[in-house]
């Protein structure tokens, strides 16, 4: 198939200032760590950080500094300095793209942000295993190299119906890390400040929601490789106030856009739904693939991970311990296809591209029958392309945009 030289993806203006916070937020961190002022704790990207901003510390996750090791195409040359050190290269390409950065004494924010020559050191390590295994023994490994406390939530997984079977160990373990963070931090616990800081973050939640489905508009104002940008603040920031006006901003702008009938995608012929991780070192290359097909990938799965609707301040432990559990990855596949099917409705989706990540198993779902079974149901044809979400050497790139444009014809021939 020919692709279209004409078509583009609109650049969204709020890009400068999401720059600029980021920065903030980082520099903040690599201040602390370098002064020793102010408490840090490591966190999972889905795990209690309004916990741990209620009380004082600053935040830093691992998880982004991986993503940003993929996007910088830098992660592929970490990971076998990890495995040196005895990973398997069929673990998490997060895990071992960030160890091996930290043996190398590299970081990709030294080139985002000019000062800042390594990650901030830890004041204590705090996990939550609804992502998956694999955070518990990265953590774990810091732990011991910085010689700091390491503490975490273990939730259930393959969960049909979250319930108050599961919800309520859960906000057990929430409460249960409130004595070692009050010591560690050297802040007593504040209950007001925590519903303080739910609150903002159920605001942040409630704008990204907003802001991701304003995708269902035709033609639509936004594509997926927009938001695995926009996330940054959802991921990193939520909990302040920072996030919120943000969000507000970009929402104003693709706002806009929809009164305008102005398109993410020019041309936007087709509408695909993104199933799984991304292609963190591919983004740009794949943005530029689908659009020159006048395909729009314009929703996922991945980038809803972080609204969190259960969030209520007035009941704070309960609500996170709820909304830390109903995430996508924790669900049993009858519930994944359950919401897979209202999300294509929804966006109006024409087809399905599952990511089949080599080192991702939680979050790629193509491998026991689904694809097959959403068809069945929905009539939605898919197309799975192999891949990684670090490890680059897991690609072809031939193969993928070979097997891309053959099913934009399919899609085409269904037209």
């Amino acid at each position: 198939m020919a692709k279209d030289k004409t078509s583009w993806r609109k650049p969204i203006k709020a890009t400068k200032e999401m720059g600029r916070i980021m920065a903030e937020y980082f520099y903040e961190l690599n201040d602390a760590s370098k002064s020793r002022r102010r408490k840090i704790a490591w966190c999972t990207s889905v795990g209690p950080a309004e916990i741990l901003r209620a009380m004082g510390f600053l935040v830093h996750f691992p998880e982004n500094h991986g993503a940003m090791l993929g996007a910088s195409r830098m992660a592929t040359d970490m990971i076998p300095v990890a495995n040196a050190r005895g990973y398997s290269p069929d673990i998490c390409s997060y895990l071992t793209a960030d160890v091996g950065a930290y043996l190398k004494g590299v970081t990709p924010l030294s080139k985002a942000y000019p000062g800042i020559d390594e990650v901030p050191k830890p004041d204590v390590l705090v996990f939550n295993t609804n992502q998956c295994r694999d955070v518990q023994d990265w953590f774990a490994w810091y732990a011991k190299e910085f010689g700091v406390p390491i503490v975490g939530i273990h939730t259930h997984r393959g969960i049909v119906d979250v319930t108050e079977v599961h919800v309520p160990s859960i906000a057990g373990q929430m409460e249960a890390l409130i004595p070692p963070l009050e010591e560690i931090s050297g802040h007593k616990f504040d209950m007001q400040e925590l519903k303080r800081v739910v609150g903002l973050s159920r605001k942040c939640s409630d704008l990204w929601q907003e802001v991701l489905f304003t995708a269902a508009s035709v033609p639509s104002p936004l594509t997926f490789f927009d938001g695995t940008i926009h996330m940054g603040p959802a991921v990193v920031l939520r909990g302040t106030q920072q996030a919120i006006d943000y969000y507000e901003l970009l929402l104003a702008e693709l706002k806009e856009r929809i009164a305008n009938g102005v398109a993410a995608v020019e041309g936007e012929r087709f509408r695909l739904y993104w199933e799984g991780m991304p292609v963190w070192g591919r983004l740009s290359a794949h943005a530029k693939l689908f659009s020159g097909l006048r395909a729009n990938v314009l929703a996922s799965t991945y980038c809803n991970s972080w609204i969190f609707k259960d969030f209520d301040p007035d009941d704070p432990f309960m609500s996170m311990a709820k909304a830390y559990t109903e995430l996508f990855i924790v669900r049993a596949d009858d519930a994944k296809e359950k919401y897979i099917e209202e999300m294509l409705e929804f966006f109006k989706v024409d087809g399905i591209i599952y990511h089949d990540a080599k080192t991702c198993p939680y979050n790629t779902n193509c491998r026991y029958g689904m694809p097959q079974r959403l068809e069945q149901k929905t009539g939605i044809p898919s197309l799975i392309i192999n891949g990684d979400l670090n490890d680059l050497r897991m690609i072809s790139d031939e193969q993928t945009q070979t097997n891309v444009e053959a099913f934009i014809e399919q899609l085409e021939e269904r037209k």
